[in-house]
């Protein structure tokens, strides 16, 4: 039974697809079977995957509103034990139609429980938003990763962002976690950078992962090729944190 993860800020801007394609990525190449749910519409963990949307004749929407088998909808990437369920632009309808579905949380759940034996980490890239298809996510998810841009405004929405999960515990899925903060685009050299760092470890302990993801222009130039960091250039320094990433994760598991 495979692991769902949900990455997760509604904060933009801070990593969170890079973060799900390099993650999902990194894990396949240590041999497990993973698939990437793109539940943003956006589209761009799809794209970033060399899956264009505009080809993608059925989509993560049709599962959420149509009910359509999951596994009918998955597609292959050029990563050995990598797929995606892909997502297109008419994912923003969804957030409308699922208004006055019955059990209108748990879509996303129905869906993805059907593909669980077949993989052993099933992540899931919401958009930047706390709307119903990242309600879904978290109804679906054991657990939660957030990455947090090691900028001023880090912690900036990450209370309302906590109290959201909070309430889905509550109400939707007793058993969600949260897997851990992930510290983005670090950059050593900026005094910023590390006191924020600091901050967010002092506030947050053990919840903050070891693993920090540092600036790397590799981890903006790889998507433009349809591939992750991994796949773009083994060597680089946004590859091996994704590696080392993935590692800590696996290890926890243990």
């Amino acid at each position: 039974m495979g692991k769902v993860i949900a990455i997760a800020n509604q904060k933009g801007g801070v990593g969170k697809t890079t973060t799900a394609i390099n993650l999902a990525a990194a894990l396949s190449i240590m041999e497990k079977k993973t698939l990437l749910v793109d539940a943003d519409p956006q589209a761009n963990a799809s794209s970033g995957l060399g899956i264009e949307p505009d080809q993608v004749q059925n989509s993560i929407y049709e599962c959420l509103i149509d009910g359509m088998p999951a596994i009918e909808v998955v597609k292959t990437t050029t990563t050995p034990n990598l797929d995606v369920l892909p997502a297109r632009i008419d994912l923003v309808g969804a957030e409308i139609e699922l208004q006055n579905m019955d059990n209108r949380e748990s879509k996303m759940k129905t869906a993805i429980d059907t593909l669980k034996d077949k993989y052993d980490y099933v992540l899931i890239d919401c958009s930047p938003s706390l709307g119903l298809v990242t309600i879904n996510a978290f109804t679906a998810a054991d657990s939660v990763i957030i990455p947090v841009q090691c900028q001023y405004f880090a912690l900036e929405g990450l209370g309302k962002l906590l109290n959201t999960i909070r309430i889905v515990q509550g109400r939707l899925n007793t058993a969600l976690e949260i897997e851990g903060i992930l510290l983005t685009m670090y950059d050593a050299r900026l005094r910023l950078n590390k006191q924020v760092a600091e901050d967010v470890a002092s506030h947050f302990q053990q919840l903050v992962f070891k693993t920090i993801i540092y600036n790397n222009v590799k981890l903006a130039e790889a998507p433009s090729h349809g591939l992750s960091a991994i796949m773009y250039d083994a060597t680089s320094i946004g590859a091996i944190n994704y590696m080392n990433l993935a590692a800590e994760i696996i290890e926890r598991e243990k």
